[in-house]
């Protein structure tokens, strides 16, 4: 059986051509890079088959669901059958943060952009280590420096935060006080940080200006 020549999938094969590219991607995938990479479709035939896409794993009795990610759609596990999954993936060591690690990237998530010393101020432990492995994991990122004495480096959520913790945006992280349920609803290990995390919110200041970045 030969491939079809064609840049652009017939009608019929859009829907199974967008399932089986979001299938293979190992991040989520943006409607307008699949228009462009399917010899230019429109951006509303695109987003017509994904939500038909999204009715149909909605409709069956799939483990799965097409959800909406960091700005772009992923096959997830479907919330009914989460607890098994992760019940599997904990019986096979699947690496998690630490509270300690966890602690660390909910204050850089509620304060960003945030330095090492003013976490350290809100944690009263130094976050040098919590920083590295979260860097190296790309659920934070540099985002420059704080135009203070010292300059230090402002640190903020990366694109793979989102992905990681399935949030479409920062708009959908949920409230302080919701958070420790949040991480309960994955799996993760909870840290004691409700009490930093709303005397950071009292004591807001107003950081200085950042150079934007």
């Amino acid at each position: 059986m030969t491939e079809r020549s064609e840049d652009r999938p017939p009608s019929e094969l859009l829907e199974s051509t967008l399932e089986a590219i979001i299938f293979a991607s190992t991040d989520p995938v943006r409607p307008a890079d699949l228009a462009g990479a399917l010899g230019d479709i429109p951006q509303d035939e695109v987003d017509a088959a994904l939500q038909r896409l999204a009715s149909r794993y909605a409709r069956s009795e799939s483990g799965l669901v097409l959800e909406q990610v960091a700005g772009g759609y992923r096959l997830a596990t479907r919330p009914n059958v989460g607890a098994w999954v992760r019940m599997y993936f904990r019986n096979q060591n699947r690496t998690r943060l630490t509270p300690a690690t966890l602690e660390v990237l909910a204050i850089a998530a509620y304060r960003q952009p945030v330095t090492a010393p003013e976490i350290q101020a809100i944690r009263g432990k130094d976050p040098t280590y919590g920083l590295k492995v979260l860097l190296e994991k790309r659920l934070l990122r540099i985002m420059g420096r704080k135009k203070v004495v010292g300059n230090p480096l402002l640190y903020g959520t990366s694109r793979q935060f989102l992905v990681h913790f399935g949030l479409n945006s920062l708009k959908d992280l949920p409230s302080i006080e919701e958070f420790d349920a949040f991480l309960d609803t994955l799996g993760q290990p909870q840290p004691d940080l409700l009490e930093g995390a709303e005397v950071a919110a009292a004591a807001d200041d107003g950081a200085a200006a950042t150079d934007g970045s």
